[in-house]
C-alpha cells in the first residue's frame, strides 16, 4: 500500500476522532483533555500530510492548528462559532483527501476567518512542513519512569508556596505516583507551624522529558533539594527482569546499606517487617518503595497489553476474500465428513474430524476479524444530530448504549443509510420544539437514545426518543386518503404503525429539505429485510417511540435448519427458528380457507411450503412445521422433513434471481446439490397475499 492511501485511511479515522472530540468540547468547553485532542489530530493531519503528498491539507490546515494552539495557551476560548467552522473545515478536509477540489472561494473564507480569531501580537511564524522532526502518523514520544525526591527549604511555607499546586503540575506530566515522608517532623513542642518538615518521594512515567520536570520546581527557592533520577527507559525486554524487590529499591534509593539488606535477608520473615523492627526504615519509606514496584507492575502490565493489541492494517478486499475461501474449505469439509461416513476406509474418519475441527476454529477466527464495535457507527450520528437540530431550530441531545457490541462489517456498512432515516425522522416528526416541550411539561431538550445489544444470534438496535410519539389516527386517516385502507377497516396499533412503511407514505403538511416526500421509511424497512432482518415500533402518544430492529451477526455463514419437502431442499437461519412441532393429517384443520393448529392453547396459522412454491408430489401422512416469529406474531411452515442443523455458507443468488420472493441466497451441500436459503420476511408476505387472493 503506497504512502498516498496509508494517509488516506489513517486521515479518515483522525477526522471521526476529531468531529467526536469537537462535539464533546462544545459540551465541555474547559476541558483541557478535549483541546489537547483536537490539537493533536489537527496537528497529525497537517504534518503527515505534507509527508504524504498533500501539500493543499498541510497548507489549509496550518491556521487552524495555530489557532488551536492559542486556544491551549487560553489565549482564544472554545466558542459554537469555533466548533462551527472547524466541523466546516472537517468536511473540507475529508474531500481534499478524496482528491474532490473544494470550493476555493469557500476555503479561503474559512482561512479568513481563523485569521481574524489570531490576536495581532500573538502571529507565530510559519513552520517547517518538511521538518522530518515531527513524528508522523501512529509515533509518540517514548515514555520514560523517573524517581524523583522533592526536599523543599524548610521556610517554602513562609514564601508562600504551596507544594499541592506543584505536585498537581507533576500530575499533569504523566501517571505519577506520590508519598510523603514524615521522620523529619519533630515533637509538637518542638514544631514551628511556619516551617514544612516534609518531603516527598515520587514516581513519574512521562514522555515529556527532566526539563518538563525540571520547570515544574523552577521557581523554588535554591536550598530546595530536587533529585531525578530515571529508573526505566522503556527499552525491551518486558520481562520479570524489570520486577525490582523490595530490598533492591530501598538499597537503590539510599534507604539502607547493602549491609542492612543483607542482615535482614538472612531472617524468614517478610523484608519489610524486619527492617522497621530493626529501625532500619520507617513506614513511610516502607511505602514509597512499595508504590514503586506496584507502579512497575502496572507499567509491566500495561506494556504487554500494547503488544498484545498490536494490529494491522489489512485491506476490506483481501478479507472478503479470505471469507469466501473458508466459506469454500466450510463446503468441502463438509463433502469429506460426508465421504468419510459412508466409505470404508476407516483411516479417513479421525482426518476428517481434525479437519473439521480445524475448518471450524478457521471460520471462527475469520469470522471475528469481521467483527466491528457499533459504537463506530453510533459516534457518526453526533454531528448528524447536532447539524439537523441546527437546522430544524431544535435542542437534541444524542445519548448511546452498549456501542461495544459487534457485528459483521458487512452488516454495519449497510445499517449506516436506514439509521440516518430513522434519526432524521425522530428528530423531525418525534421531538417537538423547544417551545411545545415546555408548554407540555417536558424538558426544552429533546433526547434521542441509540443502544445495541446481543440477543442470541442477532443484534437488537434500538432507536428511541422522548417526542410526540406516533399520532395513530393521524396515520389511518392519510392511509385513508391514499387508498391504503378502507374506512371501515379494523386495525390495531402495530397494523397502524406498519402504514407508516408503505412507498410514499408520509403525515408532513409541507415538503422540506428533510421529509415529506414519502421517501424514506419504505427504504429502511427493504434495507433491513435485505440484510434478512426485521423491524418492529413501539409508540405512546406523548411518550415518544422506540424502533427496534432485530439484524443477524453475520451475512457470511449462518447457522441453518436443513429441510426437505418432496426432493427439494431448503435451509431456515437457526435464529428465526422458534421450534419445530409434527403435523398429523387428523390434526388439520381449516377455518375460513386458512390451516389453523391448537399449540399449547394457541391457535397457530401455519403454510405448506409445498403449495407455496409448487412442489409436486403426495403429501406424507405425518409432516413437520417449523415455527417462526416476526414482529410478535408465530406462525408455521410446513415441509415434509427436518434434516438438521446445518453450517450454511450463504451464496447470492446473482441478478437473474434478485428479486425472487421468498429467498435470500443459496448454499452448496455436502453432497454437490444446492439448497436454498428461506427468507422469513419473504415468505410472510407470500403467506399474507395468498390470504387476500382467498
Amino acid at each position: 500500500m503506497d504512502i498516498k492511501q496509508t494517509y488516506r485511511e489513517e486521515a479518515i479515522e483522525l477526522l471521526s476522532e476529531l468531529e467526536n472530540s469537537l462535539l464533546e468540547l462544545e459540551t465541555n468547553p474547559n476541558d483541557t483533555d478535549l483541546i489537547g485532542r483536537v490539537f493533536r489530530a489537527m496537528h497529525t493531519i497537517k504534518g503527515s500530510g505534507a509527508m504524504a503528498g498533500f501539500e493543499n491539507i498541510a497548507s489549509f490546515t496550518h491556521d487552524i492548528e495555530t489557532v488551536f494552539d492559542l486556544v491551549r495557551s487560553d489565549i482564544i476560548p472554545v466558542s459554537k462559532e469555533l466548533i462551527d467552522l472547524t466541523l466546516n473545515s472537517c468536511d473540507l478536509i475529508r474531500k481534499m483527501v478524496d482528491n474532490e477540489p473544494p470550493d476555493e472561494k469557500y476555503t479561503e473564507e474559512i482561512i479568513g476567518c481563523y485569521k481574524e480569531m489570531i490576536p495581532l501580537d500573538e502571529k507565530v511564524p510559519e513552520k517547517n512542513d518538511n521538518d522530518n522532526s515531527e513524528n508522523i502518523i501512529g509515533d509518540e514520544i517514548e515514555e520514560i519512569t523517573y524517581r524523583i525526591r522533592f526536599h523543599p527549604a524548610d521556610n517554602i511555607l513562609a514564601n508562600g508556596t504551596n507544594p499541592i499546586l506543584l505536585f498537581n503540575e507533576i500530575r499533569e506530566l504523566g501517571e505519577c505516583s506520590l508519598v510523603a515522608q514524615t521522620d523529619e517532623i519533630p515533637l509538637l513542642k518542638d514544631t514551628d507551624p511556619e516551617k514544612c518538615y516534609l518531603y516527598w518521594d515520587m514516581i513519574l512515567t512521562t514522555g515529556k522529558g527532566e526539563n518538563a520536570i525540571r520547570d515544574t520546581f523552577i521557581f523554588l527557592d535554591d536550598n530546595s533539594q530536587i533529585d531525578i533520577f530515571i529508573i526505566d527507559d522503556n527499552s525491551p525486554p518486558v520481562d520479570d527482569a524489570k520486577h525490582k524487590k523490595i530490598g533492591e529499591i530501598l538499597v537503590e534509593r539510599e534507604d539502607i546499606s547493602p549491609d542492612e539488606l543483607g542482615l535482614a535477608l538472612q531472617d524468614q520473615k517478610r523484608i519489610g517487617e524486619i527492617l522497621i523492627n530493626k529501625g532500619s526504615i520507617d513506614q513511610d519509606k516502607l511505602r514509597s518503595a512499595l508504590e514503586e514496584q506496584e507502579h512497575f507492575d502496572h507499567l509491566k502490565k500495561k506494556r504487554k497489553e500494547d503488544e498484545a493489541v498490536s494490529s494491522i492494517r489489512v485491506s476490506s478486499g483481501k478479507l472478503d476474500t479470505l471469507v469466501d475461501l473458508v466459506g469454500e474449505l466450510v463446503t468441502v469439509q463438509a463433502r469429506l465428513s460426508q465421504i468419510s461416513l459412508s466409505g470404508d476406509n476407516p483411516d479417513l474418519l479421525p482426518v476428517a474430524e481434525e479437519v473439521e475441527r480445524l475448518t471450524g476454529e478457521l471460520r471462527d477466527n475469520t469470522m471475528s476479524i469481521r467483527m466491528l464495535p457499533i459504537g463506530t457507527t453510533f459516534s457518526k450520528f453526533k454531528r448528524l444530530v447536532r447539524d439537523l437540530s441546527n437546522q430544524l431550530g431544535k435542542e437534541v441531545t444524542l445519548t448511546t448504549e452498549g456501542g461495544e457490541t459487534e457485528l459483521d462489517k458487512t452488516v454495519l456498512e449497510r445499517l449506516n443509510d436506514p439509521l440516518i432515516h430513522i434519526i432524521r425522522n425522530s428528530i423531525d416528526h418525534g421531538l417537538e420544539s423547544p417551545e411545545e416541550r415546555m408548554a407540555r411539561g417536558k424538558p426544552r431538550e429533546g433526547k434521542v437514545h441509540l443502544s445495541a445489544i446481543h440477543s442470541g444470534g442477532n443484534v437488537l438496535i434500538r432507536i428511541s426518543d422522548d417526542g410526540a410519539g406516533l399520532d395513530t389516527q393521524a396515520i389511518k386517516l392519510k392511509a385513508e386518503e391514499k387508498g391504503l385502507v378502507t374506512r371501515d377497516a379494523e386495525l390495531d396499533d402495530k397494523d397502524i404503525y406498519s402504514l407508516i412503511f408503505e412507498p410514499g407514505f408520509s403525515t408532513a403538511d409541507k415538503v422540506t429539505s428533510v421529509s415529506g416526500r414519502g421517501v424514506g421509511m419504505d427504504v429502511v424497512r427493504k434495507s433491513i429485510e435485505g440484510l434478512r432482518g426485521s423491524i418492529d415500533i413501539e409508540s405512546r402518544k406523548g411518550a415518544g417511540s422506540v424502533i427496534t430492529l432485530k439484524l443477524p451477526l453475520t451475512l457470511a455463514i449462518i447457522d441453518g435448519l436443513l429441510l426437505q419437502t418432496g426432493e427439494t431442499r431448503f435451509v431456515m437461519p437457526l435464529s428465526n427458528v422458534e421450534e419445530c412441532i409434527e403435523l398429523v393429517h387428523e390434526e388439520d384443520v381449516r377455518t375460513d380457507d386458512r390451516n389453523l393448529m391448537k399449540v399449547r392453547d394457541e391457535i397457530l396459522p401455519y403454510f405448506l411450503l409445498r403449495k407455496m412454491f409448487g412442489i409436486n408430489g403426495m403429501r406424507p401422512s405425518i409432516e413437520q412445521i417449523v415455527v417462526a416469529e416476526l414482529d410478535g406474531c408465530k406462525f408455521g411452515f410446513v415441509v415434509d422433513e427436518i434434516i438438521g442443523e446445518h453450517q450454511t455458507v450463504i451464496k447470492n443468488l446473482g441478478k437473474i434471481y434478485r428479486d425472487a420472493k421468498g429467498f435470500s441466497g443459496a448454499t452448496i451441500l455436502a453432497d454437490g446439490t444446492v439448497a436454498l436459503i428461506l427468507d422469513v420476511n419473504g415468505l410472510a408476505d407470500i403467506a399474507r397475499m395468498e390470504e387476500r387472493m382467498n
